[in-house]
């Protein structure tokens, strides 16, 4: 990966992080001084908005550190499996509150239960995410063994020469 794309990828990441801390100073702003109107239980969005940032923000970090591992040539170590188990453990935390949040929108949905559904579809889809990356850390289990497995045969090629 070369150090543009990596500067570009910590750019977007730093971009992306600002966004949800804006967002989340936001809601805890609404909290404090904006009251509920009763049309919709606002507070408790709001904290499951902070929630799901907070869910964003875990997994942003992560994936900055596994592009750092990645320029360093490390990214295929032991190391790298922390990371990414901690960037499922965010996606599914983010699936959840988004069923949370449909489960906060369903009663006023009544007439248009279609919407509910919609919204029960994207949280699987989210859970979808999760598991594409479950397989990509299959993936780098794999490449992580196949890394240690070429170690030990160029040690024993070296002692043979």
């Amino acid at each position: 990966m070369g150090k543009l794309m990596v500067s570009a990828l910590h750019a977007v990441l730093v971009v992306v992080l600002a966004g949800t801390v804006f967002v989340q100073a936001s809601m805890v702003w609404a909290l404090a001084n904006d009251p509920e109107d009763g049309s919709l239980p606002l507070t408790p969005l709001r904290v499951i908005t902070i929630l799901g940032m907070v869910s964003a923000q875990v997994a942003l970090v992560c994936v900055w550190q596994l592009v750092t591992m990645v320029r360093r040539g490390t990214v295929f170590s032991h190391a790298a499996f922390r990371y990414v188990d901690i960037v499922i453990g965010a996606i599914v935390a983010a699936a959840l509150v988004w069923f949370a949040v449909t489960a906060l929108n369903a009663p006023g949905q009544r007439d248009d239960p279609g919407v509910t559904a919609i919204m029960g579809g994207i949280g699987v889809a989210i859970l979808g995410v999760a598991l594409f990356v479950l397989v990509l850390r299959m993936l780098l289990a794999q490449a992580v063994a196949r890394d240690v497995e070429a170690s030990q045969m160029q040690a024993e090629l070296d002692e043979v020469i």
